[in-house]
């Protein structure tokens, strides 16, 4: 009775350990994504262990009335079932240790798959034999169970198996690091305890160690192994969850069937007649196209949608992109839309993006291409755009990374450790360019980086490294998790895209943006201020949130006396020098000649976030120049625009004007008195 109660014991844990894989069993994996192939493979294995309880529980129960002769028949199928079991068991746990190990397809894995075939194939025909020779066990004649000698050659043979792939799945851990070689060692450490308990239950018969060791093994395999699987997968999900938010909507489809789902949306975009679901995503594309996007662009639009434009522009591909205008409440914004394999052999995700705000700066060039619009990949997917992720908790700054092969669960975890920040200090001088080392050490000092998220959704810092001497630009960028936790950081690779814009920047040499220059000084001028100045409070009426800026508001002093006393050419010398002083020190910032004498500074990015050391690097220089009696003397003023009490951007000049005629009193009283 003993016996009975181990077996259902050890089928109660199984059961309680592994339900969420056993409720899953089939037969046949319905896609032919490898971690559904190991998730089925696993389920195999759980099934063949609980066929096998639920043997040993019948034996037993029943072996104590051997002796009742309408039983034995009975007891006789049970104890061939037992040893189908064993053998099912080594079976298909070979069959999930290749599905595991050798997701490649490789040779090594299919000789070790073909070799337990043969073995299990040799077990069925031993059973078969023994009902006339008895090679593995006979019943006397008072029908008590008595094991033969070809039982202990046989289960020998089965020990050596396991013992040999236990050895060379260690191998195979000492060859790999991190968390994976631990789950490779639980793997090579279940594989030998199923082999020794299977060969001292051949010794000891009578005795459950074989049901002891399958228990122990599964243990082993559900703490080291698909627990760790649940853990990181449930970080991924929530790195992808946060990444996402750049999103508008991420659509999941059969690129054969079409059948697709929508499982992110931005709720601002209800206005774009969209289904949610539905059984022919090429269809219902043209549908929407037809119906929310800019008429001039719809034609090439609908070149991306068929079923031959995706399998040819993602052939050798990681991903594709390409961009239109979707007409989103009267009014037409561009769009990016991603497309990639999804991993599986079968489906494509498409991620889809509003960058309306990103593209405002090529507005001309987006102008002269409407009627044939041709665009280059802009962005790589979610998930290749990062050379890597950190996962970093914020409390703390433990700090996970993982390198990315594919967005949807195929996050591989890398290094790990205790200090984010201080190791990303020491990691600084080896790698960042010197001219972006302090702006580098500023964006990862932890305080500032939690301040600007409390406003910002992210948190962006473009830079230059140096790999084996060549100079690359990178992209840093910062969110928060949902819960508040961590930092998720990315690491981009924008070395193209930095030559892209610069290419871009060329194509701007045209006739209008030189009327757009100020034609002494080759600064912009007061028309390129206004549209600069347009475009921002446009931003700011439809209550986006917009990144931050400052005004400085320039003028140069004693123009007027420059004039009169050395000539107009020296004058115009003067204008030079203000102008050339000002995008010196404003050299991330656009500097506009917007009267005679009256320059503006456009501060953003790096520059706004060293905007009052700027501003003190400007008046010291100019209180040099007023020293010396010669160089620029420039007046300045500068206001932050704020979010919470600016609803015009002329009440941020204003201010900046302010400060600027007050900075100019003191430079003249202390002319008068030098």
């Amino acid at each position: 009775m003993y016996y009975s109660v181990i077996a259902a014991l050890a089928l109660i844990v199984n059961l309680i350990l592994n339900w969420e894989y056993i409720k899953a069993f089939r037969f046949k994996a319905g896609t032919k994504d490898q971690v559904e192939q190991i998730k089925l493979r696993y389920s195999h294995f759980l099934a063949s262990i609980n066929g096998f309880y639920i043997i040993e529980i019948l034996w037993g129960l029943l072996y104590d009335y051997h002796d009742v002769a309408s039983l034995f028949s009975i007891i006789y199928s049970i104890t061939i079932f037992y040893f189908i079991f064993i053998l099912l068991t080594m079976l298909n746990w070979t069959r999930y240790i290749v599905a595991y190990l050798y997701r490649d397809g490789s040779i090594r894995g299919k000789v070790l798959l073909y070799s337990t075939w043969i073995m299990f194939i040799l077990g069925l025909i031993s059973l078969l034999l023994n009902r006339f020779y008895h090679l593995l066990f006979y019943f006397d004649e008072n029908h008590r169970y008595v094991a033969t000698h070809g039982r202990y050659l046989i289960f020998t043979i089965v020990l050596l198996y396991y013992v040999i792939i236990s050895v060379y799945e260690l191998f195979i851990a000492f060859r790999t690091f991190g968390r994976k070689r631990i789950r490779y060692m639980a793997v090579a450490i279940s594989s030998l305890i199923f082999g020794v308990s299977m060969f001292f239950q051949i010794l000891a018969s009578f005795f459950p160690l074989y049901i002891m060791g399958l228990m122990v093994g599964i243990c082993v395999v559900h703490s080291y192994v698909e627990a760790g699987h649940k853990k990181e997968k449930k970080i991924q999900d929530h790195i992808a969850s946060v990444m996402a938010q750049d999103y508008e909507a991420i659509y999941y489809f059969d690129i054969e069937t079409g059948e697709y789902m929508e499982f992110a949306r931005n709720p601002k975009y209800d206005s774009i007649d969209r289904s949610y679901v539905g059984k022919n995503f090429y269809h219902d594309a043209i549908v929407n196209i037809k119906h929310s996007v800019y008429p001039e662009d719809k034609e090439y639009a609908e070149s991306f949608f068929t079923k031959e434009a995706i399998s040819e522009n993602i052939k050798d591909r990681r991903s594709f992109s390409f961009k239109f205008r979707v007409v989103v409440a009267d009014t037409p914004r561009f769009f990016l839309f991603i497309y990639m394999p999804a991993g599986d052999g079968s489906h494509i995700i498409l991620y889809e993006k509003d960058i309306e705000d990103e593209l405002r700066a090529e507005k001309e060039i987006s102008e002269t291409q409407k009627r044939t619009v041709t665009f280059s990949q802009i962005a790589e997917s979610l998930a290749s755009n990062y050379d890597a992720i950190y996962y970093v908790v914020i409390e703390n700054s433990n700090y996970v990374n993982f390198e990315i092969n594919n967005i949807f669960g195929q996050l591989q975890v890398g290094q790990s450790g205790d200090e984010f920040f201080e190791e990303s200090y020491t990691n600084i001088p080896l790698i960042i360019h010197e001219q972006d080392r302090d702006m580098v050490k500023e964006f990862l000092d932890k305080d500032k980086m939690i301040t600007a998220l409390e406003t910002h959704k992210s948190y962006t810092l473009n830079y230059r490294i140096v790999v084996d001497g060549v100079v690359k630009y990178t992209r840093m960028i910062a969110r928060k998790s949902s819960d508040g936790t961590h930092f998720i950081i990315g690491v981009e690779n924008i070395d193209e895209e930095v030559k892209k814009e610069q290419e871009h920047l060329m194509a701007l040499k045209t006739e209008k943006e030189l009327a757009r220059r100020d034609e002494l000084t080759g600064v912009k001028n007061k028309n390129a201020y206004k549209e600069l100045e347009e475009s921002v409070q446009h931003n700011m009426d439809q209550g986006m949130d917009y990144l931050p800026y400052a005004i400085v508001v320039c003028d140069a002093n004693n123009l007027k006396k420059i004039n009169d006393t050395l000539g107009h050419v020296a004058g115009d010398e003067y204008i030079k020098a203000s102008a050339m002083l000002l995008c010196v020190v404003f050299a991330h910032s656009p500097v506009f000649r917007v009267g005679g004498d009256e320059f503006v500074a456009f501060v953003t990015g790096s520059d706004y976030a060293n905007r009052n050391e700027l501003l003190e690097k400007l008046r010291s220089q100019v209180l040099e120049n007023q020293k010396k009696g010669e160089g620029a003397v420039i007046a300045s003023g500068m206001a932050e625009y704020d979010p919470d009490k600016d609803n015009l951007v002329s009440e941020v000049f204003e201010r900046a004007d302010k400060q600027m005629y007050e900075n100019k009193q003191k430079l003249k009283e202390m002319e008068s008195s030098g």
